[in-house]
């Protein structure tokens, strides 16, 4: 079988491996779609992930049908479409430096658990739609993270594919209104599509004011100028305009969650914000949230959808593989198979 390999820095390869051998506790999964994580150009750039360096298979948000059940596994059939929970692997985190990735004809799921390793999902949504499970965990822990729910007031910061999972998630959850901030016209839309209330272009209008507009506003500490009453402000951008901007704006006791990876640090003046009282949260990863965001997939794929923007065959991953590498050139690439 062919698998994508990080042989070194800046160079990837397709290999022909032998097909894993499988034990009766394991599940065989014939790929079917994976997504290509910004973290995959990390790893190509800098030659993979000790102790694989060299030798790291790319591939951790894959999606695939069952081939072959071992005769100790329950909850799935052969024919079954399942997404997967890369970071449960026996052998190593999938295409995170474990022993197998999902840019790869072929995984094995050993000592395999519905729930656990794997999640039976319904064969009408597209594959390509489906291999967004492990990124959109990542926006649902955020979502988690904020508290967000019933009757929530709510803003994101950023319309790239983690930014527009985070708007699902909300309006999943239950938030009464929830706006997107981004700059890019494109992006923009993408929100309206997949349910966002209002967006608000960054680049062209004051953030704060609009928000004013949209949720309205409440008076500020002590005589300060009012504030908007956004409960929750969630930054799925990772630019240090947004967390200025976002404490700026913040009402007392409102919450402010980090699901974007920050690049350089970002100051912040204490003394500012100790009258708010405001809650800062990070956001990393998905402890709970992998098979948890695989509802409202199945519920709302017809949202989710919009977030790819480029599927690629996997006789042109390399492509993928360089189109996601180029910023602006794309938001979402994800690899199908024949």
């Amino acid at each position: 079988m062919k698998t994508v390999v990080v042989t070194a820095p800046d160079r990837t390869e397709i290999h022909e491996v032998a097909e894993p051998e499988a034990g009766p506790a394991d599940v065989v999964v014939r790929m079917k779609a994976c997504g290509i994580c910004g973290s995959d150009t990390l790893y190509i750039h800098v030659g993979g992930i000790p102790p694989r360096q060299g030798d790291t298979r790319l591939g951790h948000e894959p999606a695939g049908e069952v081939v072959r059940v071992g005769s100790a596994v329950e909850g799935v059939r052969v024919g079954d479409h399942v997404v997967i929970n890369p970071m449960a692997a026996a052998d190593g985190m999938i295409g995170n430096g474990g022993a197998q990735g999902g840019l790869s004809d072929m995984l094995v799921l050993r000592e395999a658990r519905a729930g656990v390793q794997f999640r039976v999902v319904p064969k009408e949504i597209p594959w390509h739609v489906v291999a967004l499970n492990e990124p959109m965990a990542v926006a649902y822990h955020g979502v988690n993270r904020s508290g967000a729910g019933v009757g929530t007031k709510a803003v994101v910061f950023g319309a790239g594919p983690v930014g527009l999972g985070t708007a699902i998630g909300l309006k999943a959850k239950g938030a009464e209104h929830v706006v997107v901030v981004d700059v890019v016209p494109n992006r923009l839309e993408k929100a309206v599509r997949v349910g966002a209330d209002a967006v608000i272009d960054s680049s062209r209008e004051d953030v704060i004011e609009r928000l004013k507009d949209l949720h309205g506003e409440v008076p500020g500490f002590m005589g300060r100028a009012s504030r908007p009453a956004t409960d929750v402000y969630l930054d799925a951008a990772g630019v240090p305009a947004v967390i200025e901007t976002a404490l700026r704006a913040m009402r007392h006791r409102g919450v402010l969650t980090i699901i974007a990876v920050h690049k350089r640090p970002v100051p912040i003046d204490f003394q500012e914000i100790l009258t708010t009282e405001v809650d800062i949260r990070m956001s990393m990863g998905y402890p709970t949230e992998i098979f948890e965001v695989t509802d409202s997939i199945i519920a709302d794929w017809d949202k989710y959808q919009h977030i790819v923007s480029d599927v690629v065959p996997f006789a042109e991953v390399e492509r993928g593989l360089a189109l996601a590498a180029t910023p602006g050139a794309t938001d979402k690439v994800v690899v199908t198979f024949d």
